[in-house]
């Protein structure tokens, strides 16, 4: 599976990319949304794993901005517990995982979406 990886903190970039990849899955990382938006319109993804706490314009607004360039790939929101009281669709998302969770956690919500 093709992962974007959206994570704006680069250690925990880091540790999940390499355990993805240690899982048989291809991961490019971005750590800003401006490379986020680069990397998805330019090559086909078959997850996206979007930290929703990014930095400037936000996990919303470049999960937005990837409908806008019609990138349709499925997006699993990272999100903070005090977040999870919004809904998927509330968060524009098609599936996420709350903070703190477990690698096995994430693994497991990604065949569903690619």
């Amino acid at each position: 599976m093709r992962v974007l990886m959206i994570e704006s903190q680069e250690k925990m970039a880091g540790l999940l990319s390499r355990g993805l990849r240690e899982e048989g899955h291809t991961v490019d990382v971005a750590v800003r949304a401006e490379d986020a938006l680069r990397l998805a319109a330019a090559a086909r993804y078959d997850v996206i794993v979007l930290d929703l706490m990014l930095s400037r314009p936000g996990g919303l607004e470049t999960r937005r901005r990837l409908r806008e360039q019609h990138v349709q790939t499925p997006v699993l929101i990272l999100t903070a517990g005090d977040e999870a009281d919004d809904q998927p669709a509330d968060l524009e998302a098609d599936t996420y995982v709350v903070r703190p969770f477990t690698f096995s956690e994430l693994l497991a919500r990604l065949p569903a979406l690619g």
